[in-house]
């Protein structure tokens, strides 16, 4: 899940996309192919280049999509922008999920995810290595990625089962984008909430990697979103989409150093740095790009906290995994393999 905290006025007119397009975003597009098929055009928005995306890229790059009647467009956005691309109709799917559960809750707004590829939460506690154990975060200085993000919320839960008070114990900050680490590194916070690159270069720097998020609470990670709309008027294409989805997906899995050479080309880290990521993450991926209901629920929770309400969003509106289940059911079925 990822930080999302503006409000969507959904209900109003149609963004368009195509300045910011041109000003800030890379679009990734692969022709037609020479058999005469016509390819429905799908953009993808996507926040950012981390592991997890990867796997829409190489959707495109493997045929996954072009086997599905699809030509994949993957756009770099801001997730708040993506939604409302998404809303407006530029954009048919986003990659930034966890933004759109918090329109869900906050704007009651038209929106599902459909697909997680990690099952694992995806950030980290670093802590200055004189630091040793949780009781020690006491009167501590922790920057996060908003005093009211999700990963806020996720650290004080994590911190109460660790027996500390997570309102009045530590002193939660917000560095600014991206600075968390370099607070941490320059002594003036004590600990700090990272992703994965940036633990990896806190660790390397003498850091104390205090927790895993992911072995710490039960949540969705890396979700795909799209609009109540196309799943009701094309469900097929979203069928298609997700389809392609898990064979990427699966692929990730299945071939190591096809899946280093992707991660290279996309996110343009060192062949090193990329073995790093697939070593360390590939077991926080989910098989079936779905998670149970234990971890919807969980993820709506801390949904709630950010949005600062009382009112419990069912699952149902929130989530359909059916796709991707059926997709998964479908490979199994016919004996798919990369």
């Amino acid at each position: 899940m990822r930080r999302g905290l503006q409000i969507l006025r959904w209900q109003s007119r149609k963004i368009t996309l195509a300045p910011v397009m041109l000003v800030v975003c890379l679009v990734l597009t692969v022709p037609q192919n020479g058999g005469g098929q016509t390819l429905q055009t799908v953009n993808m928005a996507i926040p950012s280049k981390s592991f997890q995306m990867v796997i829409y890229p190489l959707a495109q790059q493997k045929g996954y999509m072009k086997e599905e009647g699809i030509d994949l467009r993957v756009i770099y956005i801001a997730p708040v922008t993506s939604i409302q691309a998404m809303l407006g109709g530029d954009v048919q799917f986003t990659g930034a999920g966890s933004s759109a559960l918090v329109s869900i809750a906050r704007a009651n707004a038209p929106l599902k995810v459909i697909v997680s590829t990690n099952d694992r939460v995806l950030q980290w506690l670093l802590t200055h290595p004189n630091i040793t154990n949780p009781k020690e975060l006491k009167s501590k200085r922790i920057p996060t990625t908003g005093v009211a993000s999700i990963a806020t919320f996720m650290l004080k839960q994590i911190l109460a089962k660790h027996g500390l008070d997570a309102s009045k114990d530590v002193i939660y900050l917000d560095p600014g984008t991206n600075n968390q680490l370099p607070a941490l590194l320059a002594g003036t916070m004590d600990a700090a909430v990272l992703s994965v690159e940036q633990r990896y270069v806190g660790l390397d720097k003498g850091m104390r990697e205090m927790f895993f998020f992911g072995n710490e609470v039960k949540n969705s990670w890396g979700t795909l979103g799209t609009t109540d709309k196309l799943i009701k008027e094309n469900p097929k294409l979203v069928s298609a989409y997700v389809r392609a989805t898990i064979k990427a997906l699966r692929y990730l899995r299945q071939d190591k150093e096809g899946a280093i050479a992707a991660l290279i080309k996309f996110s343009g880290v060192s062949r090193q740095q990329a073995s790093r990521l697939y070593d360390d993450l590939m077991p926080t991926f989910s098989r079936s790009g779905a998670v149970d209901e234990e971890a919807q629920r969980n993820d709506l929770n801390i949904v709630r906290q950010v949005v600062n309400s009382n009112d419990t969003v069912p699952t149902a509106k929130a989530y359909d995994f059916s796709f991707a289940l059926e997709a998964d059911q479908q490979l199994n079925k016919t004996g798919w393999k990369p």
